[in-house]
């Protein structure tokens, strides 16, 4: 029953806002939030695919000496790929903002819902991490703890979106989406790490979450897209991460 509620909460979080801006937002608001969507599809698939291939592998090392240490590694690494695939799609977004419409004559149209993307695209980088850290309740049978996450991160979309969609527009939508995935993803590793500590590197993942937002806004919104310029700072993220972990690499390719 927990996690069936949790996954009902989960429905309302991802669609709501779409249902909001139907009835606070213009029809045209509502076609550009939809398109510009699209790119962070790509985001959202990486994630379902992790998932569904990372929970049998968590479940069926739960009762081995070192599950947490294996789960802590997991993680970090499933940040970092995420943090990569969040800065390549930024940095790549002139060329993608032109898969956005069908309607190829008016596809530039869609363009000005642009500045959504980063908000909603880290939005889905907490929620992967939210996904990979849910595993605690799972596997210690305190299952209560999803409902109390999902009713949460519910309640804050409904309230807010309400709130700041007559306002703001889609615009509204794309931070209250971050921003509920920011709180889910605190809130499970808070209550993680007193019923069931998982030794998380904490310091390298949130140092490579801070780096790639950074780097996400300041190619976005300080150099205009420039698609030189992210791509080189995509270049430079993926080379201090390597950097960074070149001695785990390693070992990992020895095996």
């Amino acid at each position: 029953w927990p996690i069936l509620i949790a996954n009902l909460s989960f429905i309302v979080n991802e669609n709501l806002d779409k249902i909001l801006l139907d009835k606070y937002a213009t029809e045209t608001q509502v076609g550009i939030y939809g398109a510009v969507c699209k790119i962070a599809i790509f985001m959202s698939i990486f994630n379902t695919a992790f998932r569904l291939g990372a929970e049998p592998f968590f479940f069926s090392h739960a009762k081995q000496e070192n599950a947490k240490t294996t789960y802590a590694n997991i993680l970090k690494y499933f940040v970092v790929a995420l943090t990569v695939l969040f800065v390549a799609l930024v940095a790549n977004i002139e060329i993608l903002k032109h898969f956005i419409s069908r309607d190829k004559a008016h596809v530039a149209e869609y363009w000005i819902g642009l500045p959504a993307v980063p908000y909603l695209l880290l939005g889905y980088v907490c929620l992967g991490i939210y996904m990979n850290l849910s595993i605690w309740y799972r596997l210690s049978d305190q299952t209560r703890f999803g409902l109390y996450i999902s009713v949460t991160g519910a309640i804050i979309t409904i309230v807010l979106n309400i709130v700041l969609i007559p306002k703001y527009s889609y615009m509204g939508s794309a931070w209250v989406s971050m921003l509920t995935y920011f709180v889910m993803m605190v809130f499970s590793y808070v209550l993680g790490q007193k019923y069931y500590p998982i030794p998380y590197n904490l310091k390298k993942i949130s140092a490579y979450l801070v780096g790639s937002s950074i780097i996400v806004f300041c190619s976005f919104f300080l150099f205009n897209r420039n698609i030189y310029i992210g791509n080189a700072m995509l270049i430079g993220f993926v080379a201090i991460v390597f950097y960074f972990e070149k001695n785990e690499l390693r070992k990992v390719l020895k095996r």
